[in-house]
């Protein structure tokens, strides 16, 4: 009953792998056969083209491979998708730290793994520093409003200090002025 229900779930499987990498199963030899790296773009690019419901299916289904069955290319397709930008799931964090595990351990993928996850953790931290500095930019953008509108506020206050000030100048030289005349009657 063990052999039969192993052997089910090996059905299942090269059905799977048929089925999202578009060729058939590995023959029964090959313990290993990584995707080919055409498999991953073209996989790529039908994130990037899709719907967001289409994004949501290719996310959950590359997220429950790395779950179910971790391994090199699953993580590695994993981390792709997490890297993509454009879509609900995309995690430029999580795929920075998944991609930098994977070239650890670069002899456990092929060649066109490694210039996959070399190329894109590349993007994924240019992208992270960009990010990083548009938000100190628009922080600086914010703190400049701010200190804009405190020096608009000062000198509002200056002006009205200023009026305040002529005013009392001219009721201070209507003062001088009054008493002149009344010394001069006086004399």
């Amino acid at each position: 009953m063990l052999c039969m229900a192993m052997l089910a779930g090996c059905a299942d499987t090269k059905a799977w792998l048929a089925k999202h990498f578009g060729r058939p199963p590995p023959d029964e030899s090959s313990l290993y056969v990584a995707p080919a790296t055409d498999d991953y773009l073209d996989e790529l690019y039908r994130l990037a083209g899709s719907d967001p419901a289409a994004q949501k299916k290719i996310f959950a289904d590359a997220a429950a491979a790395a779950d179910l069955m971790p391994g090199p290319s699953t993580n590695l397709r994993f981390a792709l998708i997490l890297a993509t930008p454009g879509h609900a799931g995309a995690d430029p964090e999580r795929a920075q730290s998944l991609l930098r595990e994977l070239l650890a351990q670069s002899p456990l993928l092929t060649p066109g793994e490694v210039s996959l996850a070399t190329i894109h953790l590349q993007a994924v931290e240019e992208r992270i520093v960009l990010t990083a500095e548009a938000r100190q930019l628009r922080a600086s953008e914010t703190e400049e409003a701010a200190v804009s509108r405190r020096l608009d506020a000062v000198e509002a206050e200056n002006r009205r200090l200023r009026d305040e000030l002529d005013d009392a100048e001219d009721k201070l030289e209507a003062i001088t002025s009054i008493e002149r005349s009344i010394r001069e009657q006086d004399q």
